[in-house]
C-alpha cells in the first residue's frame, strides 16, 4: 500500500471527533495547571456489547488481570484466539521438561565470515531443531488462574456472552477500577474488579440476586502452562498438580505446581458464602442466600501468610495509586484544538499512559504484548525496551522506567560471555531473553545490533536524572563494556581508511541479507552516539579518552546518501522501491536519535520520500511515531502529525487503547511507547530545537497545545 501525498493528507485527516471544549490560546501552555481529572475521564472505555477487543485490564505494573464485559473471566473461550484473558505476573515464568537426550551445552553455532575470522551465531536449526525449539519457547510466562462467573440458564446449561442484556463497563482510569453491570435472565448483576497497587491481588464486589438463586457463582481454574498466546493449556491436567488447604475461615490456600515452578494462591471471601472443589484444578464460591458477595485473590510466587486486604481496602489503594500517578509527571490537553483528529490523538496518549503503566513499568523490560498474553513466549525483546519505556522519562516518571533498568547489572557478565566466545572486547547485549538474560536462538535476533547503544542511551537519561557521582557508578561498567564491544564490532577496512558495521548484520527493519548488509544509516548514526557519549562518562569520571574509540569515531563510514536522502543501507539504492518495507529506520538516526553524523537537510527530503514511498501497511506500530519524530526534528510539524495518525492497518487503537497488528500480536506495547514519546518530544521539544511550546505541531491555529511538566528530549 503505497501512498501518494494527496492520499497520505486525505488518510491521515480523516476521522475522529472534536472536543467540545472553548478554544484555548494558540499554543498556550502554562496558564494555570490543566484540569487532568477532565482529561483523563473523557476517554475513558465504556463498553455495550460483548467484543474480545475491548478487554479490559487492572493491574499494578508488575501484574494484570484482563476480563471481558463481566469484570471477570467468563467468557474466555470465545476470548482465546482473538484477545486472550489472562491473569499473570513478571516473577510468573515456566519451562516445560527438557526432552531425554537435549542439553543446551551441545548447541552448535552458524559460523560467519567476518573479515577474515569466524564468528559463531545461534541462528542454525538444521540438525538440532528439538533443541532449537526448546531454548526459544523457554522459559515461558504462563496463565496464574482464570476467575470468571458461571452462569446457568433457567434450564441449568451455561450461559453464553449472547444471554448477556443490558451491558455497560467502564473503565474508570482516575481510580483504577473496572466497573461492569449486565443483566442475565432478567436479573441484574454489578460487578466492581480492581487490583491492589502493591500486592498481586485483585478484589472483587458482586450484587444480584442470581447469587442468592444459586445461578451465579464465581469459579476459579488453575490451567497447565503454555508458551502460546492465551498463556494456558487446559487439555492436560495430569501436567500439574493444585493442593487445596483451608488455614481458616472464609479463606482458602491453593498450592500450585507445574514441572519445576510453584507458586501460591490464597482466596479470601465475605461472611455467606462457600467455597466447593468441583474437579482437580477447578473450584467455586457461591453466595448461600446473600445477594452480594465480595473476594480478594491474591497470586504469590511464595506462600502468603495473614489476611488479605478486604474489597474497601483494595479500592482505597488503588484509587490513591492511580489518582497520584494521573497527578504526577506530565500531561497533555488537546480540548482546544479545531483539528478532527485531535479527540482520537489525546484519546491514544490517555490510554497509552494508562496501558504502559500496567505493562511497562515493572521490574522486568515488558514483552511485546506486555502482561496481556503471550507474544514471542512472553520473552522481551531488549531492541524493543526504548520503545516500551523510554518515553517515561519525557514524561516526567522516570521512577517507572528505572525499575526495568536492573535488567543490563544482572546480564552484564553473560553479555560479556557472548562478547569474548564471538572474539570480541566489551559486552554484547543479546536481543530476546527471559529473565535468566540467555539470548534466544533465531535466524535474525543474534544478528542484531541496534540494541547495542541502548544501555548507554538509558545511562545517559540516568546521569539527567540524578547527575552524580552514584549514577557514574552504577553505570561506569556498563557504558564503557557496551563501547567497547562497538569499538571493536567496527571492522576497519584499509582500503576505504574508514570502520565499518557488518557483514554479517541484521538491521532494525530485518528484511535484508544478513551477509552483504553492510553499514545501516540507523546503526550507524547510533554507534556515533554511543560513543560519542561513552567518551563523556569518561571525562566526567576524570578518566582519559579512550584512543581506539576516538579512532572509531573519527573513520567510522559516513551515513549512506543518494541525491540528497538517506538510503536504508550502504549500497541499496532501490531503497525506495524495493525495500521500503518493514520498519523505514533510517528515519529514527534523526528522531528517535538525537542525530549524530545526520545531515538536516537530508533528513527532511528523506522524511518527505518516506512519506511517498513507503509501504505503510507493512509497517509496525512504532513505525509511526518514529517517522513523526523525524519529521518534528526537521522543521516538519504538519508532516509529524500525519505521520502519527496516519491512517494505516497497523496503526489501530483498539477501544482498549490497545495498537493491533494483527490475529496473534492483538495488542502491541512498544505502539503506545513510541505513540507517547513522538507526543513528548512535539509538545517539550528536544535539545538544539526551536525555543517555544510544541515545536512539533502545526502553527495553523488549529493545535493550541496545552501541556506541562514534560521534558526536553535529547
Amino acid at each position: 500500500m503505497r501512498i501518494n501525498r494527496r492520499q497520505f493528507l486525505q488518510t491521515a485527516s480523516a476521522g475522529g471527533l472534536m472536543l467540545a471544549n472553548a478554544p484555548l490560546p494558540a499554543f498556550g501552555n502554562l496558564t494555570g495547571r490543566l484540569d487532568r481529572r477532565a482529561v483523563v475521564r473523557r476517554h475513558q472505555p465504556m463498553v455495550t456489547q460483548f467484543d474480545p477487543f475491548s478487554a479490559l485490564s487492572v493491574g499494578n505494573g508488575e501484574f494484570a488481570f484482563t476480563a471481558d464485559v463481566t469484570g471477570l473471566q467468563t467468557f474466555s473461550a470465545e476470548c482465546e484466539k482473538p484477545f486472550p484473558l489472562c491473569t499473570t505476573s513478571h516473577w510468573a515464568w515456566h519451562s516445560t521438561p527438557l526432552p531425554a537426550g537435549l542439553d543446551p551445552k551441545d548447541f552448535h553455532y552458524k559460523d560467519y565470515d567476518t573479515y577474515g575470522r569466524t564468528v559463531g551465531y545461534a541462528t542454525d536449526a538444521t540438525g538440532q531443531e528439538p533443541l532449537f525449539k526448546w531454548l526459544r519457547e523457554n522459559p515461558h510466562r504462563f496463565h496464574l488462574g482464570r476467575i470468571g462467573f458461571e452462569l446457568k440458564t433457567s434450564n441449568g446449561s451455561p450461559a453464553s456472552a449472547g444471554d448477556l442484556k443490558s451491558i455497560r463497563q467502564t473503565l474508570d482510569l482516575w481510580r483504577g477500577w473496572l466497573e461492569s453491570s449486565f443483566e442475565f435472565a432478567g436479573r441484574p448483576v454489578r460487578v466492581q474488579t480492581c487490583c491492589h497497587p502493591g500486592l498481586d491481588l485483585i478484589a472483587v464486589h458482586i450484587e444480584s440476586p442470581l447469587l442468592a438463586e444459586g445461578r451465579l457463582r464465581v469459579r476459579l481454574a488453575f490451567p497447565y502452562a503454555s508458551s502460546g498466546m492465551s498463556m494456558a493449556d487446559w487439555s492436560h491436567p495430569e501436567r500439574h498438580t493444585t493442593t487445596l488447604a483451608r488455614p481458616e475461615k472464609n479463606c482458602a490456600d491453593f498450592a500450585r505446581k507445574l514441572d519445576a515452578t510453584e507458586y501460591a494462591v490464597r482466596l479470601q471471601w465475605s461472611d455467606g458464602a462457600e467455597l466447593a472443589q468441583r474437579a482437580e484444578h477447578e473450584f467455586l464460591l457461591g453466595a448461600k442466600t446473600d445477594p452480594a458477595l465480595e473476594f480478594a485473590c491474591l497470586f504469590s510466587p511464595k506462600p502468603f501468610s495473614g489476611k488479605l486486604p478486604d474489597v474497601a481496602r483494595t479500592q482505597s489503594a488503588a484509587e490513591k495509586h492511580w489518582r497520584q500517578f494521573w497527578n504526577d509527571g506530565g500531561a497533555v490537553d488537546l480540548s482546544g484544538s479545531s483539528d478532527p483528529r485531535a479527540a482520537e490523538l489525546e484519546r491514544r496518549i490517555v490510554l497509552s499512559l494508562y496501558n504502559t503503566a500496567l505493562h511497562c513499568a515493572g521490574s522486568l523490560p515488558s514483552a511485546e504484548t506486555g502482561l496481556l498474553c503471550n507474544s514471542w513466549y512472553g520473552k522481551f525483546h531488549l531492541e524493543m525496551h526504548w520503545w516500551h519505556s523510554v518515553h517515561f522519562t519525557a514524561w516526567n516518571r522516570f521512577k517507572l522506567f528505572e525499575k526495568s533498568l536492573v535488567i543490563y547489572e544482572r546480564i552484564l557478565p553473560l553479555a560479556r560471555d557472548t562478547a569474548r566466545r564471538q572474539g570480541y572486547h566489551g559486552a554484547r547485549w543479546p536481543k530476546m531473553i527471559g529473565p535468566d538474560g540467555h539470548d534466544s536462538p533465531s535466524s535474525i535476533g543474534p544478528l542484531l545490533i541496534w540494541q547495542q547503544p541502548h544501555p548507554i542511551y538509558y545511562a545517559e537519561l540516568s546521569y539527567r536524572e540524578q547527575p552524580n557521582q552514584k549514577t557514574l557508578a552504577r553505570w561506569r561498567d556498563i557504558v564503557f563494556e557496551s563501547a567497547e564491544f562497538m569499538a571493536s564490532y567496527a571492522g576497519f577496512v584499509p582500503k576505504r581508511n574508514q570502520f565499518v558495521l557488518g557483514p554479517p548484520l541484521k538491521t532494525v527493519s530485518e528484511n535484508t541479507d544478513a551477509l552483504t548488509t553492510v553499514n545501516p544509516t540507523f546503526e550507524l548514526a547510533y554507534w556515533r552516539f554511543g560513543l560519542r557519549v561513552a567518551q563523556t562518562w569518561r571525562e566526567r569520571l576524570g578518566l582519559p579518552r579512550e584512543p581506539h574509540w576516538d579512532q572509531v569515531l573519527r573513520n567510522l563510514s559516513p551515513l549512506p546518501v543518494q541525491d540528497g536522502v538517506y538510503l536504508m543501507q550502504e549500497g541499496l539504492t532501490d531503497t525506495y522501491t524495493k525495500w521500503n518495507w518493514e520498519h523505514p529506520a533510517l528515519l529514527g538516526a534523526l528522531g528517535m536519535q538525537p542525530g549524530d553524523g545526520v545531515d538536516a537537510d537530508n533528513m527532511r527530503r528523506t522524511a518527505l520520500q518516506v512519506r511517498d514511498t513507503w509501504q505503510w501497511d507493512r509497517s509496525w506500530g512504532w513505525d509511526f511515531p518514529m517517522a513523526a519524530m523525524a519529521a518534528a526534528r526537521t522543521g516538519q510539524p504538519e508532516l509529524a502529525l500525519d505521520f502519527l495518525l496516519l491512517d494505516a492497518p497497523k496503526n489501530r487503537y483498539l477501544p482498549n487503547g490497545h495498537n493491533f497488528q494483527r490475529t496473534n500480536l492483538p495488542a502491541y506495547l512498544p505502539g503506545n511507547g513510541g505513540l507517547l514519546a513522538a507526543v513528548a518530544m512535539m509538545c517539550a521539544g528536544w535539545t538544539g530545537g526551536p525555543n517555544e511550546s510544541a515545536p512539533g505541531f502545526p502553527k495553523n491555529g488549529q493545535w493550541p497545545v496545552r501541556h506541562e511538566h514534560l521534558r526536553q528530549w535529547m
